[in-house]
């Protein structure tokens, strides 16, 4: 058996990791400025609000896109995990500060649907723009570059399928879903 020496070198100070999903929140930045959709919210998705401070609706945007991106829990676990990174993830966007928590809840309590709506119709432009006209919005493509749609209606396929008493006394068994395709047949 050969030696060999290990040294294990200990720091007192908190060296925190990088988050897991701060590289496909720097993809996603790379995305939405090289296609214009970062600066198309900046120019019309504007919200009217008195105390908004420094920051523009865009920097809200950008916290809600990083929280969807990270997978955690809370905003709160979010904050936690984002706020020793949180002026090099703001930059990736072009954005020099960080909302706190508690401009961010403001923020939310005060949107009007007309702003949600202009986001959202903006994103929807957008995948209209770069969806090739052949094929559907949704699904999966493959590595083979076969796109597959699952199309399932959650509601019949999924429903528990138990077994039923079978009984002379008791009335012929059905499902409630056949019934109702039968009814909106008639």
């Amino acid at each position: 058996m050969t030696d060999f020496t290990v040294t294990i070198q200990v720091n007192p100070e908190s060296v925190p990791s990088l988050p897991c999903w701060l590289a496909e929140g720097a993809a996603f930045a790379q995305v939405l400025i090289s296609t214009g959709i970062l600066k198309a919210i900046e120019e019309r998705v504007q919200f009217a609000r008195a105390r908004l401070g420094q920051y523009d609706t865009i920097d809200f945007v950008v916290v809600l896109i990083g929280y969807g991106l990270s997978g955690e829990r809370t905003l709160q676990a979010f904050y936690e995990r984002l706020l020793p990174f949180a002026d090099a993830f703001m930059a990736l966007f072009g954005r020099h500060h960080l909302p706190s928590r508690s401009a961010l809840s403001r923020f939310l309590a005060a949107l009007d649907q007309a702003a949600v709506e202009r986001l959202r119709t903006l994103f929807q432009e957008d995948l209209v723009k770069r969806t090739p006209p052949s094929t559907s919005p949704g699904g999966l493509s493959d590595r083979l570059g076969n796109h597959w749609v699952v199309d399932v209606d959650a509601t019949r396929q999924a429903a528990r399928q138990r077994a039923l008493p079978q009984l002379k006394s008791l009335p012929a068994a059905h499902r409630r879903p056949d019934n109702y395709t039968q009814k909106s047949d008639n």
